[in-house]
């Protein structure tokens, strides 16, 4: 189900026949880097991976991470970007990861800014927070160039390694 189109993208709901592309990205060397080893091997790795994660969200909150593609004729699959509500934040958190080959492109501007206006707009939130690993340097930037502010450093629940946290509140 299509939930948003940028000017380049299109945001829609992941589905199982979208595991090939899952597997690629969760093995990406800056996924595994600033995200983490999910231990994602296989398609049907994969395919559980969306099932019990993002396609869960949806049906429980009616949002969660989104399939991030160009609006080309391929329907070229880049990354993912949505909103997902994790254990240990209050708020619901905007995350985002694209496929090495595809950062420093706008993809993720356009992808993250749309998605916070999505939040604000469309699901009237009235905080969204992100949070990254303290060296993921791009991340951070993003997030401010999307109007998020720093906020601090936090631990979540099962996690020893502090994250960035950032925030942003509307009226």
């Amino acid at each position: 189900m299509k939930v948003m189109e940028t000017e380049r993208l299109t945001l829609r709901w992941l589905t199982p026949e979208d595991a090939e592309f899952i597997l690629e990205l969760l093995n990406d060397p800056s996924w595994v880097r600033f995200i983490g080893d999910r231990g994602i091997r296989a398609i049907e790795d994969a395919r559980n991976y969306i099932v019990a994660g993002p396609m869960e969200m949806y049906s429980r909150l009616g949002f969660g991470l989104f399939m991030t593609e160009l609006k080309d004729e391929a329907k070229t699959p880049l990354g993912i970007c949505g909103l997902i509500k994790r254990d240990g934040l209050d708020d619901v958190d905007l995350g985002f990861a694209f496929l090495s080959r595809y950062q420093a492109k706008g993809y993720g501007f356009e992808a993250a800014s749309a998605t916070l206006e999505f939040g604000k707009e469309q699901l009237g939130l009235k905080r969204i927070v992100a949070i990254t690993s303290e060296d993921n340097v791009g991340s951070a930037r993003l997030l401010e160039k999307i109007g998020m502010k720093f906020e601090g450093m936090i631990k979540l629940p099962h996690d020893a390694e502090e994250l960035k946290l950032f925030g942003a509140n509307f009226k």
